[in-house]
């Protein structure tokens, strides 16, 4: 599903709250040589509060967020890597409209595995009682998609080496 590496990676880690986006896009980042930035850090104060109540955002509260997410990709003079939910296509096409080079990482996992991982995390302004919608929202990568889907059950390290190793075409 990758095509041709681009000498300057432009990467969105992407999957539903808990499955480790920062922690993996970060890791991804630092492998590559590239910036990370935490695209939850791009949410308006009103989408963080709306989280927080335990009300999901509909496509509305969304476009701004992922518009600014689209527009960090080509303002950036180096390799960036953002985490960002990315759920439905129509958010990966606004962020694409931006950098059609971007390419999408996502981290798929049981909800079991997801479900365990939201509620170990203390202090995050996602509830584990969202994660239902967020589910129901997600659409998976689709074939004329540039990305990679990787299984979270695996160690941090296997999965950066996992698409490392993608991004070189070793798996085209």
């Amino acid at each position: 599903m990758i095509g041709k590496a681009q000498p300057l990676h432009h990467i969105v880690v992407m999957g539903v709250a808990g499955c480790g986006k920062s922690t993996v896009g970060a890791a991804l980042a630092e492998r590559l040589g590239a910036e990370f930035l935490d695209g939850d850090s791009l949410h308006p104060q009103a989408n963080i509060d709306k989280m927080a109540s335990g009300t999901p955002l509909n496509d509305d509260d969304r476009a701004p967020w992922l518009a600014e997410i689209g527009r960090r990709f080509p303002a950036s003079s180096t390799a960036l890597v953002i985490a960002c939910s990315a759920l439905k296509r129509s958010y990966r096409d606004i962020i694409r409209s931006a950098d059609p080079s971007v390419v999408f990482v996502h981290l798929h996992g049981t909800r079991e595995l997801l479900n365990a991982r939201m509620t170990a995390r203390p202090g995050h302004f996602m509830p584990a009682s969202l994660l239902d919608s967020q589910l129901a929202t997600l659409e998976p990568l689709q074939s004329d998609e540039v990305g990679i889907v990787v299984d979270i059950s695996k160690p941090v390290e296997d999965m950066v080496n996992e698409v490392a190793v993608a991004l070189t075409g070793a798996l085209l």
